[in-house]
Order: C-alpha cells, then structure tokens, then sequence
C-alpha cells in the first residue's frame, strides 16, 4: 500500500504536509482521486481519516490528506475560513497531477464542510463525501449550516451517526431532500461526530469501519461509471 508523503505549498510562500495513497502499479484503479480534509480538532493523522484513505486506496482509488496551516504550526485554533479554503484548492491542485478520470472531495467535519464552502463557489470537482457533516453547533439546533449546499451541482455522500452532535438527523433529513438526487445519506446507527460507537453497542471497530467503506467505495464506483458533466 504505497503512501507518500508531500509537501503541498500555498498562497503566500507557505506549504502543507500530505500523504498520498496511490495503488501500486499493478493494482486495478478506479480512476477516481479522493481529497480529505481534517476535522477541527484533529490533523491529518486522524483514524478516521487515516483508515478511510487506506481502506479506499485498497480498493483502487487514489486519496490525499493534508494539513490545514493551524494544525502545521501546531496550533489549536482554525485559520480564518479564506485561509482554510486557499489551502484546501492547493490540496485539489496537487492531487490533479495524479491526472485522475473524476476527482471527489470532502473530509471529517470542517474538513468537509470547507470543501462544501469550494463546490459551492463552483471550484470544479466531481463530487463530495462527508464524514460526520457539521450541520449545527454541538447540541444547539440553530442555526445550521446548509445554506450554501444548494449551490453545489456536483453528487453528495453524506454518512453520519445517529449520536452526532453536531447533526441531528431530523434537521439533516429535510436539507437533503430540498438537494434532491445529488445528495446521498448513509447511517451509521449508534455513530458519533466521529462515526464511532460506544462498547455497548456490540460492535467492533473494524466492523463499522468496513461498513464505512462499503459505502463510500459503492457510491465512489457509481460515480466513476456515470457520465462526465
């Protein structure tokens, strides 16, 4: 499973870490390239994203995850969000030297919800995978974060936990049915903001995470064969 680390430079003279997981050269590809933003909290070496990025790249996809600039310097708090979204398009600009057929993005949380922020103001792209969408603030119903989610002409993947936080289903549900046919909802029942369960839920890791990746892969293959825009 090659992985390749990457400095990814920026607006301003600046550069990002990545890891490029790219199937070797006798692995069937799909042709499709993945971007994974972080979440707030966490770095590019998240499990979640970690695990996703490999299980995806075993399946024959193409995946990059980087460092937002808060996290390079080893800071807490976010960039401001145009600072998030300049190191976000220079992330999509690397991984199109890997000259894929369709290029997907998305991430954990802020991760996604940046790359939403980019589709929106139509940076090109072939669609969007969500991993734990941050809808609202956690545990406040208002005010969510969806207005712009409308202006994305490109296919969502929404997969979210029914103990998220950030995301209750009910309020998720009716934003997903006004984008129609481009969004795309898969649950992990008993999943958190991270998509993880609690012991009592009976369940090992390993099974969400394959369930996980099922998913995401499936809806990945369905648009790999769909017709280009």
């Amino acid at each position: 499973m090659p992985e390749r680390a990457l400095s990814i430079p920026i607006a301003g003279g600046n550069a990002v870490s990545g890891v490029l997981h790219a199937p070797s050269a006798r692995a069937k590809r799909s042709g499709v390239a993945v971007v994974l933003g972080h979440g707030a909290g966490g770095d590019m070496h998240a499990p979640l994203l970690v695990d996703v990025a490999r299980g995806l790249n075993d399946r024959g996809h193409t995946v990059l995850r980087f460092n937002f600039p808060y996290k390079e310097l080893g800071r807490k708090a976010p960039d401001r969000p145009e600072k998030l979204e300049s190191a976000y398009e220079a992330a999509i600009a690397r991984l199109r030297k890997e000259k894929p057929d369709r290029l997907v993005i998305g991430g954990k949380s802020m991760g996604g919800r940046i790359a939403s922020l980019l589709a929106a103001r139509a940076v090109p792209c072939d669609g969007l995978v969500f991993l734990g969408y941050p809808l609202h603030p956690a545990g406040k119903r208002a005010p969510l974060r969806d207005e712009h989610l409308s202006a994305i002409k490109a296919p969502m993947l929404f997969l979210q936990g029914t103990r998220d936080p950030l995301c209750q289903l009910d309020l998720l549900r009716p934003v997903l049915k006004r984008l129609g046919r481009r969004a795309s909802l898969h649950v992990v029942e008993g999943g958190d903001h991270s998509l993880e369960l609690l012991k009592s839920a009976g369940r090992t890791g390993d099974s969400v995470l394959a369930e996980i990746l099922a998913a995401v892969d499936a809806w990945l293959v369905k648009q790999a064969s769909g017709k280009k825009p």
